[in-house]
């Protein structure tokens, strides 16, 4: 069975940790949409690369994913925060205790700021880790069902323990070591 991957993007999104998460999904077998927040499939991420989404968020929400990943970056992540179609979606994840995760600033200020984190253990990038309530400091965190990562020198780690959860620990070290082979 196919697992299904939702990354949502905005202008300001943090490139690496988009596209590398993406890359790292893809790769082990996932089906990933990219979905753009704004009204239009191109969005200018953090330092000028265009990225062009698969769909527009509004055509998603009506879908069920295995993982929604949010990437950081600024002003992308406020730009998340402020979709009211993905804070609905991303608290239907967490209520049907499907996978979500977030890296970067997106964990303080997407999930943070609408409840997501509550009783959560979580991290984010390391100048924003004072505004978790139950922040941690460590590259990658692991709570029920959410997952969260520091940012772009965290993102390979990241996407590797998505493939992990989403599939196993066997998928995640294969791919792993694809990626050492190839580097």
């Amino acid at each position: 069975m196919q697992k299904k991957v939702l990354i949502p993007l905005a202008n300001g999104t943090e490139e690496i940790e988009a596209i590398a998460v993406i890359d790292v999904l893809r790769r082990a077998g996932a089906e990933v949409t990219i979905a753009a927040v704004a009204a239009e499939l191109t969005i200018t991420a953090a330092h000028g690369v265009k990225i062009v989404a698969d769909k527009l968020l509004m055509d998603c929400k009506e879908e069920q994913y295995d993982l929604i990943v949010l990437p950081g970056g600024m002003p992308g992540a406020e730009y998340l925060r402020d979709s009211i179609e993905l804070t609905t979606m991303l608290k239907q994840q967490r209520a049907a205790n499907r996978l979500y995760a977030a890296i970067c600033a997106a964990p303080a200020v997407v999930l943070q700021s609408h409840g997501l984190l509550d009783g959560v253990k979580s991290t984010c990038y390391p100048s924003l880790l004072p505004e978790l309530e139950n922040g941690v400091d460590a590259k990658i965190v692991v709570d029920n069902n959410c997952i969260t990562s520091q940012g772009p020198g965290t993102t390979l780690e990241f996407a590797l323990k998505l493939v992990e959860l989403l599939f196993d620990e066997a998928a995640a070290e294969n791919l792993a070591q694809q990626l050492l082979v190839a580097a």
